[in-house]
């Protein structure tokens, strides 16, 4: 669910973030604003689970990221899979920050940040980093073949401190 309209282009530094609930592999709903006053959050769009490029995105942040264990960040990532799928996903490479399901209504969350391609039905591959009052502090969006670095999204949180 979304707070809000939808947006044809991309949420900008300095804006405030779109508020939005999903839910998580265990089916938990998680609402963004939740973590106002208490968390930075890293928000990361990915196309599809499985796919290979996202694999390796999502284990890189497993493995090099962390961030992801510090008490004032959150590390959320949306697709538009549906949370069976995430589970499973989840569950075979051990994730264990929170993989959210934009599947229905499909790709809402994605539209609402400008990184939904229409034309495939997924999301491409957008990142926000989000401070604690709400407001986007830092934002890359890549095509969907192209990995991001997960160097950047540390520099940006560190500049948060």
């Amino acid at each position: 669910m979304i707070a809000g309209t939808l947006r044809t282009m991309s949420v900008e530094v300095g804006e405030q973030a779109p508020d939005f609930e999903l839910t998580d592999q265990h089916g938990t709903p998680v609402r963004l604003s939740s973590f106002r006053g208490s968390k930075n959050v890293v928000l990361v769009f990915y196309p599809l689970a499985f796919s290979g490029v996202c694999t390796g995105e999502l284990c890189a942040m497993r493995d090099d990221f962390p961030e992801v264990s510090r008490d004032d960040v959150e590390l959320l990532t949306v697709s538009v899979d549906s949370t069976f799928v995430l589970r499973t996903w989840s569950e075979q490479q051990g994730f264990s920050f929170g993989l959210l399901s934009d599947f229905w209504p499909h790709g809402a969350v994605a539209s609402a940040y400008g990184v939904f391609d229409a034309d495939r039905g997924v999301a491409v591959r957008g990142t926000f980093v989000i401070d604690k009052s709400g407001i986007v502090r830092w934002k890359v969006v890549h095509p969907i073949p192209q990995a991001r670095d997960i160097a950047e999204y540390q520099k940006a949180l560190a500049s948060l401190s």
